[in-house]
C-alpha cells in the first residue's frame, strides 16, 4: 500500500516539473517588446532669406542745443518791462526787457548839444582863417597869426569828431536799453523781475536756447575709433537717433563732430549728431539711443533671432531637412537687426530653421512642422514686431 503511494507521489512530482518546463520554454518562445520611438517634435519654422542691412555701432546718448545764449544786459538801469512769457518762443530781434531809458535818452541830449557847439566853433575857425587867407598883402598878417588861424580849423574838426564819437556812444547805449532776442529759440525762466536793477555785463537775465536742428553728443570706445574713421574718409556718416519711449520712430540725422583725441581715464572717443527737430521731440538734456551707420552688408543671410541657441560651443540652431529631420548646424552669428540676426557662417538662403520648440528637438530626429513663420522681414514680420 505504501509503495503505490510512493509511486503516484512521484509521478505527480514528475507531472508538475514537466508542466513547469513546458511553461517556461513557452515563455521563452514569445516576441521581445517593440522598441520605443519618439514622436516626431511640433515645431515652428522660417525660411532665411538674404538682405541688405547695415553695418552699426550702438551708443547712449544725450541731447545739446546747437545754440545757448545767456542774455546779460549791456547798460546798468532799472528793468520797466518784460516782453515775453517764461518758456516762450522768441524770434531773431524780439523785444525782451526794456530798461529805463530816461538817464540814456539825456545823455544823448547832452551830447548832441555838445556837436553843435563843436562845429559851431569849427565854423567860426574857418571864418577867421579864410580873413587873413584872403589878405593879398602878406607884410598886413603876421605868420604866426596865419599859423594859430590855421590850427585853430584842425582843432575845432577834432572836437567835432570827438563829440561826434560821443554822441554814436549815447545812442549806442541807449539802444542797449532795449533787449532783443540774438537768435531764434525758447526762453527759459526769466532771472529777474520788473523793477529790478541790474548792471552791466554782471548779471544773467534769461538763457535762450536754439532746439532746431539740435545736438546728439554720445561717445564709442576707442578700439572702434579706426572703423570710424576708416568709413567716415568715404562719406558722410548716418545716424539713427530713438528716445527711449519711442523706439520704433528712428530720427535721421548725420555725424558732424569726432573729438581730436580720447578722453583719458575712459577710453572713450566723443562724436556729435546734428539731427532735424522742428518738431521739437527731442529736448536739451534728454538721453536718447544712438545708431552710428558705418557701412552696409549686402547680401547678408537673415533669420528670426528666437531660432539660435546657446551652448558651450557657441550658437547652433537647427534646420529642417527635406526629410522632416532636424539637422543641428553650428553658426557664427552677425548683429541683430530688429527682430532678425545675421548669420554670417553656416546657413544659406532658403533654409528653413526651428524657430519655436527647439526643446523638444533631438539632432537626426524628426520633427512636425506645426506652424510655418512668416519669412524673415516680410510685411507679418514686421507687423508682429511693432506690435
Amino acid at each position: 500500500m505504501r509503495s503505490n503511494q510512493r509511486s503516484f507521489s512521484y509521478s505527480a512530482g514528475a507531472l508538475g516539473l514537466i508542466c513547469f518546463s513546458a511553461l517556461v520554454f513557452a515563455g521563452c518562445e514569445k516576441k521581445a517588446p517593440a522598441t520605443f520611438e519618439r514622436p516626431p517634435a511640433p515645431v515652428t519654422v522660417a525660411a532665411a532669406i538674404t538682405r541688405d542691412v547695415p553695418v552699426y555701432l550702438d551708443a547712449i546718448g544725450k541731447a545739446v542745443a546747437r545754440e545757448v545764449v545767456s542774455i546779460q544786459p549791456q547798460v546798468s538801469g532799472r528793468i520797466v518791462q518784460i516782453h515775453f512769457t517764461d518758456g516762450a518762443d522768441v524770434k531773431v530781434g524780439q523785444v525782451l526787457f526794456t530798461i529805463d531809458p530816461r538817464p540814456y535818452q539825456a545823455q544823448v541830449n547832452a551830447a548832441e548839444a555838445n556837436l553843435a557847439q563843436a562845429k559851431a566853433q569849427l565854423d567860426l575857425a574857418k571864418i577867421n582863417f579864410d580873413r587873413v587867407a584872403s589878405v593879398t598883402d602878406q607884410r598886413a598878417v603876421s605868420r604866426q597869426d596865419y599859423d594859430a588861424k590855421k590850427n585853430a580849423i584842425e582843432v575845432a574838426e577834432a572836437q567835432v569828431k570827438q563829440n561826434q564819437a560821443a554822441v554814436e556812444t549815447a545812442r549806442l547805449n541807449l539802444d542797449y536799453c532795449t533787449i532783443r532776442s540774438p537768435l531764434n529759440g525758447r526762453a527759459g525762466q526769466r532771472l529777474v523781475d520788473l523793477g529790478n536793477v541790474v548792471t552791466a555785463n554782471n548779471s544773467s537775465l534769461l538763457v535762450i536756447q536754439r532746439f532746431d536742428p539740435i545736438y546728439v553728443d554720445f561717445t564709442i570706445p576707442e578700439n572702434d575709433l579706426t572703423a570710424v574713421q576708416r568709413n567716415m574718409a568715404n562719406k558722410t556718416l548716418q545716424v539713427e537717433v530713438r528716445l527711449p519711449d519711442q523706439a520704433d520712430k528712428p530720427r535721421d540725422g548725420k555725424l558732424t563732430f569726432l573729438d581730436n583725441s580720447v578722453q583719458e581715464g575712459t577710453g572713450t572717443v566723443k562724436l556729435r549728431a546734428t539731427i532735424a527737430n522742428n518738431d521739437r521731440r527731442f529736448w536739451p538734456g534728454r538721453f536718447a539711443n544712438i545708431r552710428l551707420i558705418l557701412d552696409m552688408h549686402r547680401g547678408a543671410v537673415l533669420i528670426p533671432a528666437d531660432a539660435p541657441q546657446m551652448s558651450a560651443k557657441g550658437p547652433f540652431l537647427y534646420v529642417v531637412k527635406d526629410d522632416s529631420s532636424a539637422e543641428l548646424r553650428p553658426v557664427n552669428l552677425g548683429q541683430r537687426q530688429g527682430d532678425l540676426v545675421v548669420i554670417n557662417q553656416g546657413i544659406k538662403a532658403g533654409e528653413r530653421v526651428v524657430v519655436q520648440g527647439q526643446l523638444a528637438v533631438t539632432p537626426g530626429g524628426k520633427v512636425n512642422v506645426a506652424k510655418t513663420g512668416a519669412p524673415a522681414g516680410s510685411p507679418a514680420t514686421k507687423a508682429e514686431s511693432k506690435s
